[in-house]
């Protein structure tokens, strides 16, 4: 019997971190499955997807810049999914293509080891971004009923977008960076969701620490470096700060559990990442 193919598709993908992350705990679990790297560009998308689709693909992750346009191709989507209008993973259901978002839920995994949910209940938290990251970010914490969500974007009718789109559940609203950062004092949650910082422009900085509170929590979802510049500024001032790796593995682990129906080692699973992006490597 053939293994179970899964994968990753996005494009570029360069070096990934997610086959070794997965395959690992299917050894682990007795899993006969694969996960393989499938780039794909937007124009070959569909093809790949139906090819993935004749091959008996059991699912596979969706990364940039696919999370948007992968909904047109398969044929349904969890509400959650629907939601916040992007997907990461695809899981074949009695042989239907179902699409799921697991970004926000694993985010909120990893903030959760660094904070209480009645803290983030109580916090006024800053979201710098407006993308499919930032939707499926949003989404989890709202759900939470945080005291504020404020969103910072480069443009502003796109953060409105996102504000809309959730205020029917939460407490949220936009600001401009200057009016943003002259309150940066009332933040207790500051969440840096774009790529400035990311390898490798390691010297670039979203967000200036001028003020803010010095029990506020400084979080990015980059996680190579494994500290940007920005999180090392704060860990100097004295201030927390977590970085992208739990959100990854999380997100992944529970990609793996709708897959498989079993639970992975998280913990085997953040110490492969660690080892691998405290030298110098890249990952997805």
């Amino acid at each position: 019997m053939p293994k179970t193919l899964l994968g990753l598709i996005g494009h570029p993908l360069g070096h990934s971190l997610s086959p070794q992350m997965h395959n690992e705990q299917f050894g682990k679990l007795g899993v006969d499955g694969y996960y393989h790297l499938f780039d794909m560009p937007e124009e070959e998308l569909q093809k790949g997807i139906q090819a993935l689709r004749q091959l008996g693909a059991a699912g596979f992750n969706i990364t940039i810049p696919h999370k948007v346009n992968v909904m047109d191709d398969i044929d349904k989507l969890d509400p959650s999914a629907k939601r916040i209008g992007a997907v990461n993973t695809v899981v074949r259901e009695n042989d239907e293509l179902v699409g799921y978002n697991t970004d926000g839920e694993g985010y909120l995994e990893s903030l959760l080891a660094v904070r209480s949910l009645e803290q983030i209940k109580n916090a006024n938290i800053l979201v710098i971004g407006a993308g499919g990251a930032a939707r499926a970010v949003c989404y989890a914490l709202s759900l939470r009923s945080p005291e504020s969500i404020t969103i910072v974007n480069r443009t502003q009718e796109k953060a409105e977008q996102l504000k809309n789109h959730l205020e029917d559940i939460a407490a949220i609203k936009t600001a401009s960076k200057e009016e943003a950062e002259s309150r940066n004092g009332e933040y207790d949650i500051l969440i840096n969701t774009t790529s400035i910082g990311m390898s490798p422009e390691v010297n670039n900085s979203p967000w200036i620490l001028e003020n803010v509170k010095a029990s506020a929590l400084c979080s990015d979802l980059i996680y190579n470096p494994w500290e940007t510049r920005w999180l090392k500024d704060a860990r100097e001032a004295g201030l927390d700060t977590l970085n992208g790796s739990g959100m990854f593995v999380n997100q992944g682990a529970l990609a793996f559990k709708y897959w498989t129906g079993k639970e992975p080692d998280r913990k085997a699973m953040q110490a492969l990442v660690e080892d691998h992006l405290k030298g110098e490597n890249n990952a997805e």
